[in-house]
C-alpha cells in the first residue's frame, strides 16, 4: 500500500508541474497577443491623424494634399503600449510600431509597421 501511496504522489507532482508550465506559457502568448492587438490599435490612431494631416489646407496648419512636414504627436511617439517612429514621404508614411512584449522569435519585441496613403491604412505584423 505505502508503494501506491508514493506513485501517486509522483504522478500528482508531475501533473500540476505540467500544469504550471502550460498556464505560463498561455499567459506569456497573451499577453503578446494583447500587445500585438494594442500596437496595431496605436498605428491606426497615429495613420488617422497622418490622413487627416493630409487633408486639411496648409492655412489651417496641414499637409494640403501632402503628408511633408507630418510628424506623430509627442504623446503618441511612446505609450503604454510601445514606441513608434515615423518615415515621411509625399504621398505616404511609414509608421513602426514596436511594441513591450517579446514577439513570435522569441529574441525582438513585437514589431509592426503601418503603410498609411491619402485613402488607406495597411498594417502588417513583422514579429
Amino acid at each position: 500500500m505505502g508503494q501506491q501511496q508514493l506513485l501517486l504522489i509522483v504522478i500528482g507532482v508531475i501533473i500540476v508541474g505540467i500544469a504550471i508550465v502550460v498556464g505560463i506559457n498561455l499567459a506569456a502568448t497573451s499577453a503578446q497577443s494583447a500587445n500585438r492587438d494594442a500596437v496595431i490599435a496605436d498605428l491606426n490612431n497615429i495613420g488617422a491623424f497622418a490622413q487627416q494631416y493630409y487633408r486639411k489646407p496648409t492655412a489651417l496648419g496641414g499637409g494640403g494634399n501632402s503628408f511633408t512636414g507630418f510628424t506623430i504627436p509627442p504623446s503618441l511617439t511612446k505609450t503604454g503600449n510601445g514606441t513608434y517612429t515615423a518615415t515621411v514621404g509625399a504621398t505616404v508614411v511609414t509608421i513602426v510600431g514596436t511594441g513591450n512584449e517579446t514577439g513570435n522569435d522569441g529574441s525582438t519585441k513585437v514589431r509592426c509597421t503601418a503603410v498609411v496613403t491619402p485613402d488607406n491604412i495597411q498594417v502588417t505584423v513583422n514579429n
